[in-house]
């Protein structure tokens, strides 16, 4: 059981009081699961705030009380730790509680409003192909090795997080590839975890219901890189105009990728049809099951992490050629001479992407019926653009 004073190491305290040696049987954000001798982190959430919840985690046997506002009257036999970014301390002491995980793995954050699923999958499966064993947290699901974890956020909280990956390092696995959200990074559900690389994919319109302005989900996407560590890479694609944008002032190691212009790793589309594409990335050429312009984008951050992460070449490029899409991610289904494609895309960028590239491979009088919809009470402002896409590339379209 660890000490308090060890759990807190690393965090901002401007007052403490209480006993820094006192044990502490587990951590919690949530009232709810605070049990005898645990220590519960008030934070403050864009619904809730923990501090309201202060009360109830003295009643249910807190032993430690982390937040930013002291109660008007404190419990004498509980330690107090005031500081001022709650998520933050959250973060470090999940870290601390599960013996920062994240240092004993090669751990590699992907970013960006298209592409986080698929580059962070395909990484896991080519490492996992070339023998090693591996980790991975997106949107569709999570896994220790070949053992699946739901996924119920694009990022887990803190403490989960840091739980998983203690249970990766426990099943010895090497690596650990992880989807990095804009809401991940803003509410400081990344703090306190060592990253050996960054990957940047595009930014495009998407989230603007959180985040208000696209210069502060700009600047959520940034400050992933700015905290990346001097020995880590940060891989970005220049594709994009705000890709060198997360280089600026960024510690870790720069390099870029392109399928349009110079990069420090370049990839170019030689044959597309609906079974798969052909590329020539880095002068090898190699064909894989895959269709769209932008896979290949995300087909070459998968080669050009997994060389940065020490891989050999020709290892990869055959490792690459074995992948298969990830589901709901241009996915091609075929029966009774009817092709479906099942995609996630769910921003305008995305959206055209998509049918920009089924237009170009369909042939003749092949029709392109679009069925679309936008569910849940997310950012409403880009329904109406997403409508005006479908309509002006389908030669029908259901909303």
């Amino acid at each position: 059981m660890a000490s308090l004073k060890e759990l807190i190491r690393g965090i901002k305290v401007i007052s403490f009081a209480g006993d820094p040696e006192k044990p502490v049987s587990s951590i919690t954000f949530d009232s709810r699961q605070v049990s005898g001798g645990s220590l519960f982190i008030a934070v403050r959430g864009s619904k809730n705030d923990g501090h309201d919840y202060i009360s109830s985690a003295v009643s249910s046997g807190a032993s430690a009380i982390i937040c930013e506002k002291l109660p008007d009257k404190t419990d004498p036999r509980i330690s107090w730790i005031l500081t001022d970014d709650s998520a933050l301390a959250l973060g470090i002491v999940a870290s601390n509680y599960y013996k920062n995980p994240s240092s004993s793995l090669k751990l590699v954050g992907v970013t960006g409003t298209n592409g986080k699923t698929t580059i962070a999958t395909l990484l896991y499966k080519t490492f996992s192909g070339l023998g090693y064993k591996c980790g991975l947290f997106s949107t569709v699901c999570n896994y220790v090795i070949d053992r699946e974890l739901p996924a119920t956020h694009t990022t887990p909280d803190p403490v989960q997080l840091n739980r998983v990956m203690s249970e990766m390092v426990s099943a010895g696995c090497d690596y650990a590839f992880m989807e990095v959200s804009s809401h991940a990074v803003d509410q400081q559900r990344i703090a306190g975890l060592r990253f050996a690389g960054g990957i940047f994919t595009n930014l495009t319109h998407d989230h603007l219901d959180y985040h208000k302005t696209f210069d502060r989900y700009l600047a959520a996407k940034k400050m992933f890189f700015d905290q990346l560590p001097e020995n880590a890479f940060a891989l970005v694609n220049t594709d994009d105009r705000n890709g060198k944008v997360m280089l600026q002032n960024c510690k870790a190691r720069p390099f870029t990728f392109s399928v349009r212009g110079p990069a420090d790793f370049r990839c170019g589309i030689i044959e597309q049809t609906f079974d798969g594409m052909g590329l020539k990335i880095m002068g090898e050429e190699v064909w894989t099951r895959f269709i769209g312009d932008y896979n290949a984008s995300n087909l070459l951050a998968v080669y050009a992490a997994s060389e940065l992460l020490g891989a050999k070449r020709k290892e990869i490029l055959t490792a690459m050629s074995d992948l298969h899409p990830v589901a709901g991610r241009l996915e091609v289904i075929r029966s009774s001479g009817i092709t479906g494609i099942v995609d996630y895309a769910h921003t305008p960028d995305a959206l055209i992407n998509v049918l920009d590239t089924l237009n170009k491979i369909r042939e003749g009088n092949i029709q392109l019926i679009t069925v679309v919809g936008a569910g849940g009470d997310r950012d409403k402002t880009k329904r109406p653009k997403m409508a005006s896409i479908s309509a002006e590339r389908s030669t029908k379209l259901i909303l």
